[in-house]
């Protein structure tokens, strides 16, 4: 059957897929030529901006522009030339509701999603050719096409063999050891800016303690160790907010701990008044840290 399977939107520069038609295909061979699909998304910085590669049984077909690539997967039958209008419908629409700014500013992955509700009524159009009508120009089409026909890729430009089989060439490992983070917000500016103000409160204190210490030998050595590793505390509760490390949350709640106990051994040596801001200032970092999560991989929508 003559149709089209799969449309995507996807960034040139580094592959990023902005958005998808999210319908779902059970058809295994479908689902591995998606996987092609998503392989050349990351080398089409490479190709020219129009271009076709046979996957057995199925076509894709892509054009590229102003940075932003328009990929489908059809059947092998289905006409050429109608597979370059339909990306040619997608890349005006396209155009013509999102800015460059918005698009070189996606972060993750499908953050344009909403322009599947484009793809999918267009889709549906060309996969009912009867429902074209005049609505496009096939004349046009042909004689562009060719005057400058699309660029073929093989397999081994990709870097595959025909015995390749998508999706077990890499093979996932699980979560990495370092994610990114979700963005900082202003409370967790503040949160990391009091937590260094707070370590080095207890830093200055525990220098003076020293002194003290140095020149009368009945003080207590123990407020001085109090001091240091209430500045220590202060300073993993920034390192935590900051970077993502395994069982963080853990490790804030028992930093926060540590950083109650530490005044509550100096509370002789502090006004409530102050013992509450540092008690205050790491239950907010503690906060700050729980609250910023890693960055979620959106959901592949079935590419």
């Amino acid at each position: 059957m003559s149709m089209v399977f799969f449309a995507t939107v996807v960034r040139v520069r580094d592959g990023l897929p902005l958005s998808a038609s999210t319908d779902y295909e059970h058809n295994v061979g479908v689902q591995e030529s998606k996987k092609y699909v998503k392989a050349l998304s990351k080398k089409l910085a490479q190709f020219p901006d129009r271009c076709t590669m046979k996957t057995g049984p199925h076509t894709i077909n892509f054009i590229s522009s102003l940075g932003v690539s328009y990929m489908m997967l059809c059947s092998e039958n289905y006409p050429g030339v109608l597979s370059f209008c339909f990306l040619d419908e997608l890349q005006k629409e396209f155009i013509t509701t999102y800015d460059t700014g918005r698009i070189n500013a996606a972060v993750r992955p499908y953050s344009l999603i909403d322009f599947d509700n484009f793809i999918q009524k267009t889709k549906q159009r060309y996969n009912n050719p009867r429902s074209l009508s005049t609505k496009i120009n096939l004349a046009d089409m042909q004689t562009e096409i060719k005057l400058r026909p699309p660029y073929q890729i093989s397999l081994c430009e990709l870097g595959l063999s025909n015995g390749f089989t998508p999706g077990t060439a890499t093979k996932y490992k699980g979560i990495a050891p370092y994610l990114q983070l979700e963005p900082v917000t202003l409370a967790g500016i503040i949160s990391f800016i009091l937590s260094l103000l707070c370590g080095a409160l207890n830093l200055i204190r525990g220098l003076h303690a020293i002194e003290s210490l140095l020149q009368n030998e009945e003080e207590d050595f123990n407020c001085v160790i109090a001091f240091f590793l209430g500045m220590i505390a202060c300073l993993y509760q920034c390192y935590l907010f900051a970077y993502w490390t395994g069982w963080r949350n853990v490790k804030s709640f028992l930093t926060f701990g540590l950083i109650c106990l530490c005044n509550m051994y100096l509370y002789e040596l502090r006004n409530l008044w102050q013992l509450f801001f540092h008690v205050t200032v790491g239950a907010f970092a503690t906060l700050q840290v729980r609250i910023r999560r890693p960055l979620e991989k959106c959901h592949d929508y079935n590419v």
